[in-house]
C-alpha cells in the first residue's frame, strides 16, 4: 500500500467529520503543492 493509501485510511479512522474535512483538505493541498514543485523543478512526481 502506498503512503498516500495509508495516510487517507489513517484519516478515515479519526473521529468527526469536521476534523476529517480539515485534514483531508490538508492532504490534498500538500499533495498538490507537492506535485506542482516537482513539475517547476523538473522532477517526477515524490512517491
Amino acid at each position: 500500500m502506498t503512503d498516500d493509501k495509508i495516510a487517507l485510511r489513517a484519516l478515515l479512522e479519526k473521529g468527526s467529520d469536521a476534523t476529517f474535512l480539515r485534514e483531508m483538505i490538508g492532504f490534498a493541498a500538500e499533495r498538490l503543492m507537492q506535485l506542482e514543485t516537482s513539475e517547476l523543478f523538473g522532477h517526477g512526481p515524490s512517491r
